[in-house]
């Protein structure tokens, strides 16, 4: 998988992004309690797209919002849609940020990251102590390889089964949460 072909994929993609957007409200709350999204917590969003979760950050009364995504395009709606938040074009395993955050979600994208454990090393390396790192898809593990059966080569891994992610996350944190069942995969963890 090469990052420039990630890049176009989602550069072509971001100006229809929000439109073919599907939210299950029930699903993502839950996600967000998972991740530890409440007030007063500083977050990071990986691969942000165009702001799809921040409206729910902002809900929740987040102290800061951190986001960023490698496509261009996508980090020009995000920043147009929240001005108050701080959305970086970069490479999010490559990137150093100015601060350490309580929360970092990644969060339906995890099969566009080229290298599971180099993400998970590289952003568990900017949490604080007590800062939890979670990856999440609003939908099953089953239903996200079919719609992925769409993409073209070189833009998705699958997704691994979530204990094997979670064998990962163990490297690098203290693993909290496991699920994947019909309508969500989670697997969640702090820094101690």
């Amino acid at each position: 998988m090469e990052k420039t072909v990630i890049k176009e994929f989602f550069n072509r993609l971001a100006p229809g992004w929000d439109e073919t957007t599907v939210r299950n409200e029930k699903v993502i709350e839950f996600i967000l309690d998972c991740g530890g999204i409440k007030s007063g917590v500083n977050v990071l969003d990986v691969a942000c797209g165009t702001g799809v979760l921040f409206p729910d950050y902002f809900a929740r009364k987040v102290a800061s919002l951190t986001a960023i995504d490698i496509s261009p395009e996508m980090v020009k709606i995000a920043r147009e849609k929240f001005p108050e938040a701080e959305v970086i074009c970069g490479d999010a395993e490559k990137t150093t940020f100015s601060r350490d955050f309580d929360s970092i979600m990644v969060y339906n994208a995890f099969p566009h990251f080229p290298s599971p454990e180099g993400l998970i090393s590289a952003l568990s390396g900017h949490l604080k102590r007590g800062g939890r790192l979670t990856v999440a898809h609003g939908m099953s593990r089953e239903l996200l390889e079919e719609h992925h059966k769409g993409v073209p080569a070189g833009v998705s891994i699958s997704l691994l089964p979530e204990r094997e992610l979670a064998d990962i996350f163990g490297k690098y944190l203290e693993v909290d949460t496991v699920i994947s069942d019909d309508e969500k995969y989670i697997v969640s963890g702090v820094l101690r």
